[in-house]
């Protein structure tokens, strides 16, 4: 069977953190997996026409990389994106067909205090408040649009290797 661990939240939640302290923790545990950032298969500009939310392209983009993990015999992937607990079909489908994929899906919180003070250790410019407010909106669609097996994990005041150690339980690897 192969395995699959979605980590999902809008910006500021710790999404990134915890999915490479989910890695490090199987790693030290000898656990055999792969880690993909969602965020870097669809990084194109313009949009293709025909494709205006980047969903065939990181499709795609992910089978290509899932292909190239599973011949080295790869049966497990932590895959981080803000909307990844939304789109569960789509990243079943570009691992291929084979064994039935164990899909954990979880969604990341924190209160708009947190998201601030976290985006901005990282977040410059003038864009900051609109990022702030797109991060608060996804939440907010996540929230309400994620599938019923989705776990929520609150982040506010955790370090980065709590909230990873509760998700890598929840899988179960």
């Amino acid at each position: 069977m192969r395995a699959l661990l979605l980590i999902g939240g809008g910006a500021g939640v710790g999404k990134s953190s915890a999915g490479w302290e989910v890695s490090a923790l199987w790693q030290a545990r000898g656990t055999a997996h792969c880690h993909v950032e969602g965020d870097f298969l669809d990084q194109i500009h313009p949009a293709p026409a025909d494709d205006p939310h980047r969903t065939a392209i990181t499709e795609r983009n992910l089978a290509a990389i899932w292909a190239n993990y599973a011949a080295l015999g790869q049966t497990r992937l932590i895959y981080t994106n803000t909307v990844s607990v939304l789109e569960e079909p789509m990243i079943v489908r570009a691992l291929g067909p084979g064994d039935p994929v164990r899909v954990t899906s979880v969604l990341l919180t924190a209160t708009e205090d947190t998201v601030r003070a976290r985006l901005a250790g990282r977040e410059v410019g003038s864009l900051f408040d609109a990022h702030v407010r797109r991060s608060l909106a996804a939440a907010r669609t996540l929230d309400r649009d994620a599938p019923p097996h989705t776990t929520r994990i609150a982040t506010d005041g955790l370090p980065a290797v709590a909230v990873a150690a509760r998700i890598a339980d929840l899988a179960g690897w």
